[in-house]
């Protein structure tokens, strides 16, 4: 029998550390073939609260955005995860909500949905150099800003000159209107543009009262601006708060014709408004009726995703989100996200050509919408 000769020490450590080295190079390109880390987009808006219903709106069309983008491979291979923070109906929760976004490392963040909120949580995003792309805030104090946010949405001024002409052609020459302050930064650009736009068709505004969402009756405010015996009543306000108006409205009159500025064109005003909102005019910022195949394919897969049609607000921000993945696509390197969404544009949205400005600005089309029959219904131009 053979005798059994041991290895020698050296020998031994010299094994162990090869198989050492190859677990480790094997674990190495085990990861390299795995799931490679996400890119983080953060979605703020409010989930909560009086105007949940455009928050939820935007968020379902950024989700379906994402969705749709990692059914495709994602961006340069890299799956989009999306992070969502609700705001809250108070500045001190929008500015909370913002920074534990932030903290999380996100690229960029599709949101707000309100002129508020925006101009609350700006400064956080503009000291940590992360964009902010918000589908609908409209605020004219927004615009032509040299900061981190860019507007998928034209200005208050743009849709009170739409307004204001559209009034002048139906004949009203004295409006009075209702106005939210709790969304002040753009319930009060929103009237003062309006003012400014009516009056250069020789209109006047006969009284203006501005409400707290949180009051337990509307009919206080409607009884003020009927003693001016107005043409018209104009509600600057959300879907749920334009639907009581509304409806406080009918109880002390029948006729008066009614208008909503844009914030209220969800299905929360039809849902909530019923008869009283029919014949309501209300301006959107895109074509429900549209039949090209690109809005059609959205539309359907929105609904089926989330048991409802789709609003401006899903649009809009299908769209931002749309713009995001175009430009960390497009984006040369380590190239500054903001750079590249004002020199690499322009971007295909789902019916809109978007092109920013050197401020993250841009225009967009849009028209005038009648409730009728439960359902928003485009004026021809």
């Amino acid at each position: 029998m053979d005798k059994l000769i041991p290895t020698p020490a050296w020998q031994v450590q010299a094994m162990t550390a090869g198989r050492l080295a190859g677990a480790l190079l094997a674990a190495t390109l085990l990861a390299a073939c795995g799931p490679r880390e996400p890119v983080r987009i953060g979605f703020i808006g409010e989930l909560t609260g009086n105007s949940a219903d455009l928050g939820e709106a935007g968020r379902n069309g950024a989700l379906l955005a994402v969705e749709t983008i990692n059914q495709a491979g994602g961006i340069d291979g890299r799956p989009v995860e999306l992070l969502a923070r609700d705001t809250g109906d108070t500045p001190e929760s929008a500015k909370a909500a913002a920074n534990e976004l932030l903290a999380t490392g996100v690229v960029a963040v599709i949101g707000p949905m309100t002129s508020g909120v925006a101009q609350a949580i700006l400064p956080a995003h503009d000291a940590a150099r992360v964009l902010l792309v918000s589908p609908t805030a409209t605020a004219l104090t927004l615009h032509g800003q040299d900061d981190y946010l860019f507007r998928i949405n034209w200005t208050t001024r743009d849709n009170a000159m739409l307004y204001a002409k559209h009034c002048h052609e139906r004949g009203f020459r004295r409006l009075a209107l209702a106005a939210n302050q709790n969304n002040r930064t753009f319930s009060e650009s929103w009237a003062n543009e309006f003012q400014r736009a009516f009056a250069q068709h020789g209109g006047q505004i006969v009284g203006t009262e501005y409400f707290d969402s949180g009051a337990e009756s509307q009919l206080p405010v409607v009884e003020k601006l009927l003693k001016a015996h107005p043409d018209a009543l104009v509600f600057i306000a959300n879907a749920g708060d334009t639907a009581r108006l509304a409806q406080q409205t009918r109880k002390l009159d029948r006729a008066v014709p009614l208008l909503a500025s844009e914030w209220a064109s969800t299905g929360q005003l039809l849902e909530q408004g019923g008869q009283s909102v029919e014949g309501m005019t209300i301006v959107q910022q895109y074509n429900p009726d549209d039949t090209s195949p690109r809005f059609t394919d959205f539309r359907q897969r929105y609904t089926k995703r989330f048991g409802r049609a789709p609003v401006f607000g899903s649009v809009l921000a299908h769209d931002a989100a749309t713009v995001l993945f175009d430009a960390l696509a497009r984006r040369s390197g380590d190239a500054p996200l903001k750079r590249t969404l004002i020199d690499k544009g322009p971007f295909q949205g789902l019916q809109e050509t978007i092109h920013f400005d050197a401020n993250g600005d841009t225009t967009r089309s849009a028209a005038i919408a009648l409730v009728r029959d439960g359902r928003f219904v485009r004026q021809a131009p």
